[in-house]
């Protein structure tokens, strides 16, 4: 089966001249498409019906683009790629930075826009995916316990934590090498991918947002520690459990 004929997409853009052709393209492509004309009925969407992916743009009257891409980024891991007529790299940054995962520049051409969806559709279901053999084990590190299948991450006390899709792939890396020190661009191609190596902040940002979450002081982190001039190493042993119910 083709991976898009069982992709849902939310389209997010406030003009029509726009959205309902390009809404009409993706369907002809075999994506489901739901639209959008506004962040807030984007959020309904988001909440009544949760998408694979979201494609954003940027400018927005009322909320923004970039202040709904943060909420994602805060609240679901659901992949989002922006559509912006930006073109300057500190607006590309901001993007990464907060949470999103792809970004095309207006205008675009239509098949390129696809090419990126399948692309970050791709690296999150690699970031997801755990050996057959090893489907419904839970990976647990000083007392945290992520559950890959749900991307469910649970912290000492059993309460749930909410993670990004980007801040997902980024704790799996971590997992997968536990005491190995990871570089930056290896980090950067395995949670970002489309010239991420141009943009070493994004990966110090999503860091940060990861230790402010998992990290009894993230100013004085020990799980994931800073090697200086190598990059980042998870300093906890992993092991795997069989996954709980529920």
């Amino acid at each position: 089966m083709d991976q898009s004929e069982a992709t849902r997409l939310l389209l997010v853009d406030d003009e029509a001249a726009l959205r309902e052709p390009l809404a009409e393209y993706l369907a002809r492509q075999g994506f489901v498409v739901e639209q959008a004309a506004s962040a807030a009925e984007a959020r309904v969407h988001l909440r009544d019906a949760p998408p694979d992916l979201v494609l954003l743009d940027i400018m927005m009257p009322g909320e923004d683009g970039l202040s709904l891409c943060r909420h994602l980024a805060e609240t679901q891991a659901i992949p989002t790629i922006l559509l912006t007529a930006r073109g300057e790299a500190t607006d590309r940054i901001v993007g990464l930075e907060i949470g999103a995962d792809d970004y095309v520049t207006k205008p675009f051409e239509p098949r390129e826009l696809v090419a990126r969806i399948r692309s970050v559709l791709r690296r999150a279901a690699k970031g997801g995916a755990p050996a057959p053999a090893e489907e419904e084990a839970d990976l647990v590190f000083d007392g945290w316990r992520l559950d890959p299948l749900k991307r469910k991450l649970t912290d000492p006390e059993g309460a749930v934590v909410a993670i990004s899709s980007v801040e997902f792939r980024l704790l799996m890396a971590f997992l997968e090498h536990p005491r190995q020190v990871l570089d930056r661009d290896r980090l950067l191609d395995m949670v970002q991918g489309r010239e991420a190596h141009l943009f070493d902040r994004a990966v110090d940002n999503q860091i940060s947002r990861l230790r402010r979450k998992i990290e009894a002081d993230s100013r004085n982190p020990t799980l994931i520690q800073t090697v200086w001039g190598g990059g980042y190493m998870l300093a906890a042993d992993v092991r795997r459990e069989p996954a709980r119910q529920g």
